[in-house]
């Protein structure tokens, strides 16, 4: 480990040791935020440990968590759709209010009455001493970006399970069950993924049209314009509601450094063949302004008029990818949006 890793974890150990300290003393210090569990996470002597294996090794949760610290994408919304608030929260910095909390969020500690420690956002590396100054008992990053040596000092403040092979790619699906089989909660989260699995699928049968079109997402920003692969979470919501992958997005990315996305030269964008491309803009200026570009124009599905425009930081990320409670608060208009292109697309 290198040196100025080895001053982090002494700082994180040191923390979480004066956190304990001051939990159990009864003196000095705010009280401990509440988990305000409501479906069966409170202690028991029926809890058995559970080992959750991840892409860095295996993690035994031992006890029942009471205390847990949601990091990354998704996480925070399995829990407190399965009605565990968690003690610490991660700030999201994108399609936020000013305290860095996504709507839906806000919406279910609403209706939990609760108000969980906002963490800061992770930027390079996740905020160890907040994190252990909460003296949690389980770390949840299904679905983030921690790497190998982030994991190891993530562990040393509690056990934590992270995502099972590659940064940024666990499936919606995946966020859940992990998140609910981590906290003791694996029958709830499969009644709460088939409810989910059912609202998709009523989905799809409304619009029909939808069903074998070839797909590609895409996003131009800053000058740079993305393609995502089939590994990505929200590609993969897309072939929920009867979409199909393009071939062109295989091709194109082959041998790309990252499993989610690739980026294409704007002299190659009409080279970018499928039924539909959905497309993302912050805004509808934004949207108009990528429209009338000639290298949008170059793929001929856009010259079509077969483009979702996905437009609104909010509901891009609801579906960007979807998460527990995102996904019933954007899907409408996401699928009005898919359905007014299909009818360009052929």
């Amino acid at each position: 480990m290198r040196p100025r890793r080895s001053l982090a974890l002494a700082s994180v150990v040191a923390v979480a040791a004066l956190a304990l300290s001051a939990c159990t003393s009864g003196t000095g210090g705010a009280p401990a935020p509440s988990t305000g569990t409501t479906t069966g996470s409170s202690a028991g002597a029926d809890w058995q440990p559970v080992t959750m294996d991840h892409a860095f090794g295996s993690t035994t949760v031992e006890t029942r968590p009471e205390r847990v610290v949601t990091l990354g994408w998704g996480s925070t919304e399995a829990a407190l759709a399965l009605g565990v608030v968690p003690v610490g929260i991660e700030k999201q910095t994108y399609a936020v209010d000013d305290n860095g909390v996504l709507p839906w969020v806000n919406a279910r500690l609403d209706e939990l009455g609760a108000t969980p420690t906002l963490l800061p956002a992770t930027v390079e590396e996740p905020a160890y001493e907040d994190i252990a100054a909460l003296s949690p008992d389980l770390i949840l990053a299904p679905y983030s970006g921690v790497t190998a040596e982030q994991y190891a000092l993530l562990a040393q403040i509690a056990p934590t399970v992270v995502y099972p092979e590659a940064a940024w790619t666990t499936p919606w699906r995946d966020v859940i069950t992990i998140v609910g089989t981590s906290l003791g909660l694996a029958p709830q989260a499969d009644d709460l993924v088939a409810g989910l699995d059912a609202t998709v699928a009523d989905a799809a049968e409304a619009q029909p049209e939808l069903a074998g079109l070839s797909v590609a997402a895409v996003w131009d920003t800053a000058g740079t314009f993305y393609v995502y692969r089939p590994d990505d979470s929200r590609v993969a919501f897309l072939l929920d509601l009867g979409l199909v992958g393009a071939p062109s997005v295989d091709a194109l990315g082959a041998g790309a450094a990252s499993t989610f996305f690739f980026t294409l030269s704007y002299e190659q964008t009409d080279r970018l063949d499928a039924d539909l491309v959905v497309a993302y803009a912050s805004t509808q200026a934004d949207a108009d302004a990528f429209l009338a570009q000639h290298y949008a124009q170059a793929i001929p599905a856009v010259a079509r008029g077969a483009v979702a425009m996905i437009v609104g930081d909010q509901l891009i990320s609801a579906m960007s990818p979807p998460t527990a409670l995102s996904l019933t608060w954007g899907l409408e208009d996401y699928v009005t949006a898919l359905a007014a292109a299909a009818t360009h697309s052929s």
